[in-house]
């Protein structure tokens, strides 16, 4: 299998875990119990205990400690060291956000040719013209998945049997209704108008996942072969023409490549976050590390009997990397 079958299936895992983590009582809190479950096991701090006098103070400290800010700062330790390492892998590998991201700008792509409603032009892909049929399902979408988000957030602080219970009874209580009305059409409008922009600029977690990335000089990056710049000419950019020595295959693959990303590169118009893949790493701050844009280099390459001129690279290479594209941007610099 190739990169992005691993990665759909690692997306379609996590997602599936985020639905149906309160229900397993895998994580939630439980407000009319004041409950946190973990494991499905109860999580307790030792508060109560020490309010009925059934433990000392010291002994509740000790425990605040133990069961709530070790493992939070073990946690934490974790998630911030792999992305020092490897960048915004969570993001682009699991977050259940970014899988829907992507299933919506498909949908949308279809119907009018861009990835975004606010990108300037469109981005056809190979067989595909945008279908104004399919704005309904583009809509019907959001709001579908904004529900089901709406209703898994409610989920997670109150009993799961209650509220599927009281969904399907049709006796969901005032409070219910409300938080289910207002966080489906705040999440709905968010997924219609602003899927990449809250990911690039509104969500606190890949924020803090780009500047832990951004730390470390050896992080994983793509690393463009700037010496080869010239060959992203033939790039997406030219009309369907033969390439000299190239079989009936690749040229096929190469005119499919060249229909993919009308606007100069493959990498660039295939990116969900509408980065561009080929600059310098500071420009990628909120790369996700997803790896479509190495994907699409290597199918518009390969087609031309050329190896990719994007590669992931790591340690000692991204570090090289990295001086090559300082030293570039200061002799670019006036």
């Amino acid at each position: 299998m190739g990169r992005q079958d691993w990665r759909r299936i690692t997306q379609t895992g996590f997602f599936l875990l985020f639905l149906l983590a309160p229900a397993l009582n895998l994580l939630r809190f439980d407000l009319t119990e004041a409950q946190l479950w973990f494991l499905g096991v109860r999580w307790s701090l030792g508060i109560d205990a020490l309010a009925h006098g059934q433990i000392d103070a010291n002994t509740a400290a000790l425990q605040l400690v133990l069961r709530a800010f070790l493992p939070a700062l073990g946690l934490a330790a974790i998630f911030i060291m792999i992305a020092y390492r490897y960048g915004r892998l969570y993001c682009g590998w699991l977050c259940p956000h970014f899988s829907m991201v992507e299933m919506l700008n498909g949908l949308l792509q279809r119907a009018c040719g861009k990835l975004s409603l606010w990108d300037s032009s469109a981005t056809p892909r190979a067989g595909q013209r945008p279908n104004k049929h399919w704005w309904p399902l583009f809509g019907l979408s959001c709001g579908l998945v904004g529900f089901v988000w709406a209703i898994t957030l409610l989920t997670y602080l109150l009993p799961p049997t209650v509220i599927w219970g009281n969904l399907l009874q049709g006796c969901l209580t005032p409070n219910q209704l409300r938080f289910l009305g207002v966080a489906t059409l705040l999440i709905s409008l968010e997924l219609a108008f602003a899927r990449h922009l809250f990911c690039r600029f509104g969500c606190a977690v890949g924020y803090f996942q780009s500047l832990a990335w951004m730390a470390n000089p050896k992080g994983m990056v793509v690393a463009f072969e700037r010496e080869r710049a010239k060959e992203c000419k033939t790039c997406g950019t030219q009309p369907l023409d033969p390439v000299p020595g190239s079989s009936p295959e690749g040229n096929a693959l190469l005119g499919a490549a060249r229909r993919a990303a009308p606007r100069g590169s493959a990498c660039d118009n295939t990116c969900p976050m509408r980065l561009n893949p080929r600059n310098i790493k500071r420009m990628m701050f909120s790369c996700v590390q997803c790896g479509q844009c190495l994907d699409a280099c290597e199918t518009s390459q390969g087609a031309q009997q050329r190896s990719p001129t994007l590669e992931w690279r790591i340690g000692a290479d991204a570090l090289r990397e990295t001086l090559r594209q300082r030293a570039q941007t200061r002799q670019q610099e006036p």
